[in-house]
């Protein structure tokens, strides 16, 4: 109801349990899936893996009762572009509805700081693919204050760039790395160990 009644948001399918869920992705191929991690028949972590596999182009969102428990950094690995906690309020849930279909990263200053610390505790892989070779000097500027999850903003007082300038940069970034959105940037950043944990991070909120 909530989303349906956005002019700008439609609403066109509904499932019951993960298994229904990536079966309607991948009929209806929609630009955004709101998924519960907790699902019936099929968890909502598995049921995102996926969509993300078979229907690349859409983008899910996923609901979680706590701030960055297993589930939703499950998620997040599995290929969730964001989440965001049930308790949202009516606006936040649609502006995470839209910063997804934007590619935009839906979560706040604080649980990326939380994400990028988990990450860290990360061992090291053991074979991770360099797909930075193709970036341009400032591109790489630009792909490794995303990695240390510093906004749009913040990358341009850093890099002395205007907000527009660092728009088009991580467009290309995201391009060039085949990652579907910031969260992804982020969390192959440092798989490749390119941040760390003498980097900086974004202050707490």
């Amino acid at each position: 109801m909530v989303l349906e009644a956005e002019p700008d948001l439609i609403v066109v399918g509904e499932a019951g349990d993960g298994r229904e869920a990536a079966n309607l992705a991948r009929t209806l191929r929609p630009d955004v899936v709101l998924m519960d991690v907790r699902m019936p028949v099929l968890d909502g972590i598995a049921a995102t893996a996926q969509i993300v596999h078979e229907v690349p182009d859409t983008r899910v969102l996923v609901l979680t009762t706590f701030d960055l428990d297993e589930y939703a950094f499950g998620a997040l690995e599995a290929g969730a572009s964001g989440f965001l906690l049930k308790d949202a309020q009516r606006a936040e849930l649609t502006a995470a509805v839209r910063a997804v279909h934007r590619g935009d990263i839906p979560l706040s200053p604080r649980i990326t700081r939380l994400l990028l610390e988990r990450l860290a505790e990360q061992p090291t892989p053991t074979a991770v693919d360099d797909p930075t070779g193709t970036l341009t000097d400032r591109e790489r500027d630009v792909f490794l204050a995303m990695g240390r999850g510093l906004t749009n903003t913040e990358i341009a007082q850093q890099l002395f760039l205007s907000e527009s300038t660092v728009k088009t940069h991580v467009g290309r970034v995201l391009a060039k790395l085949g990652a579907r959105d910031r969260v992804h940037a982020v969390i192959l950043a440092h798989r490749l160990r390119l941040v760390g944990d003498g980097d900086p991070l974004p202050p707490l909120l």
